[in-house]
């Protein structure tokens, strides 16, 4: 068994099994309690940063995978290369990732067969400190418990490069593709609201070919995202946003959330 040990316990999310459950439960109830649980989403674009920050936009889109009408065996996420330059998609090697609430099992069965596409490629050394994946797997093992993981971290990938992969992956209700991107960076706080308010309207209106990396830092795998929905005639829509300048930081330099499903 290899494990990929987790990076970021205890800079971007509590180390302490018992303190983290309790951060997401307190984030999930509130979650629920403002926005409603909502139908069971096929796919979700959700924010990346310290839990402090993001965790309270994370968890509006999270909080739907309660009830699934069937039970998710499969998360499909993919989230943007902050440490290593890379051109491409990166899969892992190793068999299971780990996070201070246990380890889960990656699909390598799927792995294998996207290895075949020439834009996917192992990649562990992209994987390694990546926090874009790792700080939406205790999320996932709070509400899921058992699922198995196919981690992608996209580099400078053309959209229906990514696109191709989703659809690959794409599968039933048994699968849940989930997007990590945090929206615009270090503008002061009204500046970042409107901002963030355009850049959420060409999310919903799946304009993925406007995008670019200043208005969101995952904008590789957004654009694939988005290109799959407009393909499959489905809508996304956003169910929160702020920024760290509503959750836990200063309203000078603030980094934008936004909270997206489909359908």
């Amino acid at each position: 068994m290899q494990v990929r040990p987790a990076a970021v316990a205890g800079t971007f999310y509590p180390r302490e099994p018992g303190e983290l459950r309790s951060q997401l439960t307190q984030f999930l109830g509130a979650a629920a309690h403002q926005h409603g649980s909502g139908p069971h989403p096929k796919a979700i674009i959700a924010p990346h940063a310290g839990t402090i920050y993001s965790g309270p936009v994370a968890a509006s889109a999270y909080v739907r995978l309660r009830h699934p009408r069937e039970p998710i065996s499969r998360v499909v996420l993919l989230g943007p290369a902050h440490r290593v330059p890379l051109c491409g998609i990166a899969t892992s090697s190793a068999s299971h990732f780990a996070t201070p609430l246990g380890e889960v099992a990656l699909d390598t069965a799927l792995t294998t067969q996207l290895l075949a596409l020439p834009q996917v490629a192992l990649n562990d050394e992209a994987h390694r400190l990546e926090h874009s994946l790792e700080v939406h797997l205790p999320f996932l093992q709070q509400l899921l418990g058992e699922f198995r993981l196919l981690p992608l971290v996209v580099g400078k990938t053309a959209p229906e490069q990514v696109a191709e992969v989703i659809d690959r992956c794409w599968g039933g209700e048994e699968t849940v593709v989930i997007v990590s991107t945090d929206l615009s960076h270090f503008h002061d706080y009204e500046e970042a609201k409107t901002i963030d308010s355009v850049t959420t309207q060409m999310f919903e209106q799946l304009r993925y070919g406007e995008l670019d990396g200043k208005r969101a830092c995952g904008v590789y795998p957004v654009r694939g995202l988005l290109l799959v929905l407009k393909r499959r005639g489905l809508k996304l829509r956003a169910i929160d946003l702020r920024n760290s300048g509503d959750t836990a930081g200063s309203r000078e330099r603030v980094v934008g959330y936004g909270a997206y499903v489909s359908p």
